[in-house]
């Protein structure tokens, strides 16, 4: 409890300008620090943009997404068409190599997905939401250090000063 008066008497004292206030970071760290919600805010609506525009759900296995795919189910339609007509209709043929087609486009797809996710979107997130915020909450941490740093400085100097201005007996 006296550990927090201090530190809001100190703080109070500083904002005022009656106390010195440390500087530990230097400017061109207080700069990326301006810029560090920004960056938060844009790496948080980008990951949420990139994941809407996969068409596979994440974080299912491989299999379940490759079924979910729109390429996969149009070539598992156009397979099933060819059989149902034969391969000695020219339509049935024409049917099968487009579904066969369309299965190789979907691999591709889900195969490009997967690398989109694993090198952008998971890095994307954890910037957002881990990386920043334990950066932030780094900072708040050492604004206290610093706080209660001014604050010992402080009430040291006034004790310096009362003991010389009125000696013990």
């Amino acid at each position: 409890m006296k550990k927090q008066f201090n530190r809001m008497r100190q703080l109070a004292n500083q904002t005022v300008g009656r106390a010195e206030k440390t500087e530990v970071l230097s400017e061109d760290l207080l700069q990326v620090e301006k810029r560090l919600d920004l960056v938060k805010q844009v790496s948080h609506s980008t990951h949420k943009k990139l994941a809407a525009c996969l068409q596979g759900q994440q974080g299912t296995d491989l299999e379940k997404r490759s079924k979910k795919l729109p390429l996969t189910i149009l070539a598992q339609c156009m397979v099933e068409g060819a059989a149902v007509l034969g391969d000695d209709s020219l339509l049935g043929k024409m049917l099968n190599l487009c579904g066969e087609s369309e299965e190789k486009l979907a691999q591709e797809l889900l195969i490009f997905e997967l690398q989109i996710e694993r090198d952008v979107v998971e890095p994307l997130y954890v910037l957002a939401e881990v990386e920043i915020p334990n950066i932030q909450k780094q900072r708040k941490h050492l604004a206290k250090l610093v706080l209660d740093m001014d604050s010992a400085r402080t009430r040291t100097s006034y004790q310096r000063t009362c003991t010389t201005l009125w000696p013990k007996k």
